[in-house]
């Protein structure tokens, strides 16, 4: 695991010389050194870091009659120490996917997050959300809910410190406030822009 990328071949005017692991904290982050074959031809030798989180997965959980979303509102340390004026983003039920099928952690973060159990996903797609430095890709989907599919609360887990709101918005003035500023983080502008794009309700 310290030393991935090791031997990577699939582009052949890269190759890997050498990968050191710089903090090995909640998650990994390594340098990595390796030459580059440039358009014109010349070998350079770059040096990158990433940080290694794992792969995600998001869900838009909406309701297709009564045309609501169900979000999240969370304190996030990094949005407030870079900016933001509370910290509290709205964002869609998200995770990590520990060694779990794309499909099987999104359902338990729905859960946990939202209190909903989900029927039949939609994969949207896979992007990787920031690829100058974090390898993370997420996967994206969307499913419908019903009211009697809110089981609990949700709110996430106290054992890991979670904190969650779970909000139930309209989807038009969801994807109003992806226009001023309410909700700025990027997947769930994505997921929202991408049900309004391919008229979802």
């Amino acid at each position: 695991m310290n030393s991935a990328g090791v031997g990577l071949d699939r582009n052949p005017d890269v190759r890997i010389t050498r990968v050191e692991v710089t903090s090995d904290g909640w998650h990994v982050l390594r340098r990595t050194t390796f030459t580059y074959r440039r358009r014109d031809g010349r070998q350079v030798i770059e040096e990158r870091e990433t940080y290694d989180r794992g792969n995600g997965a998001t869900i838009l959980a909406y309701d297709p009659f009564r045309r609501t979303v169900l979000l999240t509102r969370q304190f996030r340390f990094p949005a407030y120490v870079n900016g933001h004026h509370d910290g509290m983003l709205i964002e869609t039920a998200a995770g990590l996917l520990d060694d779990d099928a794309p499909e099987v952690a999104i359902r338990r973060e729905a859960s946990e997050e939202l209190g909903v159990t989900l029927g039949e996903l939609q994969h949207v797609f896979d992007l990787y959300m920031s690829p100058g430095s974090v390898t993370e890709s997420v996967h994206f989907y969307a499913a419908p809910y019903s009211p009697s599919d809110r089981g609990t609360a949700g709110g996430g887990l106290q054992e890991e410190g979670e904190d969650i709101e779970v909000l139930e918005i309209p989807f038009d003035e969801a994807l109003a406030m992806t226009s001023d500023g309410r909700i700025v983080d990027g997947k769930t502008v994505i997921l929202l822009q991408w049900a309004a794009m391919t008229q979802l309700f």
